[in-house]
């Protein structure tokens, strides 16, 4: 029969087991059910399945020793303790479960009488991981609100099309009209001329709830807070710039492949852009990839995808039909007499 010492030892273990048990399930199912990822999803459920395995003799020990009706802190409530939380709240709640069990664990793994089976390096090990599987985890989520609105009609502002109207007049015009996503891409202006702007554009976005993208510049994306970034190919890599944003700033990437969108979705973007889906005046160099490579890509991921290139409300329809969550847009709208309507139209297409 154990003595008292060892039945509390052994309870101690059996809750800290318990609650990571718990901690582990929620996160696991938040990364598979949740935000549908694969690699995060494995990397729980092997460590879920690594440290919770215990051999039958020692699994009837804490059975034997568990005396949850006795418990005095079931009784024991926090006042500030919250009852009802989101899901980014509740992740970082069980995964600070999860981390405080592997801790107690990990210091009773150290005592003199060490309980076979808990290896005080692999608790460490497995602490230090969970660290940073809670930064991918909460950062997928924060930016899954957002990247659900990478959806309907995306309009790039460029100083080309504008015609006499300035960036703020243009971009009140095509919001009134329905678009969803602004992004800012200048070549022209200095950053010290462009900031100011972005300033202005991130402003007006969020009081009407649309996202504002900064495309290219980093920089000036970071200190606009902007929503979000979007690079091309030639711009700085997406695995880099994924580590540079805040961990709830969105990140989309040009393609013109299916490999470069495998790419570019490993290292961390949150929607992909493709194309050029026609000829496109504002950027005669593009590659014209045409929409059966839309097809393809869309076939490959399951993240949003922003045609571009050429898109007219002639044949915005078939662009959709292809697979595009979003449609990227410069001249059709703001060249029009009135960008407003133009926008009217692209986003009635969406809703056929």
């Amino acid at each position: 029969m154990a003595s008292a010492e060892s039945r509390s030892m052994l309870r101690i273990i059996d809750a800290n087991l318990n609650r990571l048990s718990e901690g582990l399930r929620v996160l696991e199912d938040l990364a598979r059910l949740q935000l549908n990822d694969p690699t995060l999803t494995r990397q729980l459920k092997t460590m879920r399945h690594n440290l919770l395995r215990s051999d039958h003799a020692f699994h009837q020990q804490l059975l034997e020793a568990r005396n949850a009706a006795g418990d005095i802190g079931m009784d024991i409530e926090v006042p500030e303790e919250e009852k009802q939380h989101d899901l980014p709240t509740m992740l970082v709640a069980n995964a600070k479960r999860a981390q405080q069990s592997i801790r107690v664990l990990e210091e009773l793994a150290k005592t003199p009488d060490t309980i076979p089976g808990l290896d005080p390096g692999k608790l460490q090990q497995a602490r230090f991981d969970l660290y940073t599987i809670e930064k991918k985890l909460l950062s997928k989520l924060l930016r899954q609100d957002k990247a659900k609105h990478i959806t309907g009609l995306y309009v790039i502002l460029d100083s080309r099309a504008l015609k006499g109207r300035t960036y703020l007049e243009a971009a009140h015009q095509v919001i009134n009209g329905g678009a969803r996503i602004i992004q800012l891409r200048d070549k022209f202006l200095s950053k010290r001329e462009l900031l100011p702007i972005a300033l202005e554009l991130k402003s007006l976005c969020a009081e009407k709830n649309v996202l504002f993208i900064m495309n290219d510049y980093l920089d000036i994306a970071l200190a606009a807070d902007a929503d979000g970034l979007h690079l091309g190919q030639n711009d700085l890599p997406i695995k880099v710039a994924r580590q540079l944003l805040p961990i709830d700033k969105v990140l989309g990437g040009s393609v013109t492949t299916v490999e470069q969108a495998a790419t570019i979705e490993a290292e961390g973007a949150d929607y992909i852009a493709v194309g050029a889906m026609y000829p496109t005046k504002y950027k005669e160099t593009a590659t014209v990839v045409g929409i059966e490579r839309l097809r393809q890509i869309r076939e490959a991921t399951t993240l949003p995808l922003v045609a571009i290139g050429g898109i007219s409300k002639e044949n915005a329809a078939q662009v959709i039909t292809a697979g595009a969550n979003s449609i990227a847009m410069i001249s059709a709208i703001l060249e029009a007499d009135s960008p407003e309507k133009a926008a009217q139209q692209i986003e009635s297409s969406f809703e056929v």
